[in-house]
């Protein structure tokens, strides 16, 4: 190992890591493609990046998920809330985005 790091040289990558996310991923495949879709997206969504969160409580498909998602949304994400009670002001999802700005306020 050098003094010091070359900015230039390509990161090495454990061959561990990465059994272990291609695993992971033949798992969530797997599990995407015959098991309960809707299950699998609300554990995802625990793990998800405040981003996918987001998109999720605006996009996603099952009721269940977008609610979810509203829940788990944080401090930052209050124009997103604020856009889900806009566009859907009397829905159940736009009431829990409404409850959930309370919260935050």
């Amino acid at each position: 190992m050098s003094c010091c790091e070359d900015p230039t040289e390509i990161p090495k990558l454990d061959p561990r890591e990465l059994v272990r996310e291609q695993t992971r991923y033949g798992n969530l495949l797997r599990d995407l493609l015959t098991g309960d879709p809707e299950k699998l997206m609300l554990h995802e969504l625990r793990e998800a990046t405040p981003y996918l969160r987001e998109l999720a409580a605006l996009n996603a498909h099952y009721p269940s998920i977008r609610l979810a998602a509203i829940e788990l949304l944080k401090e930052p994400s209050s124009s997103i809330l604020q856009r889900i009670v806009d566009k859907e002001p009397s829905s159940t999802i736009g009431l829990a985005a409404a409850e959930k700005l309370q919260k935050l306020a």
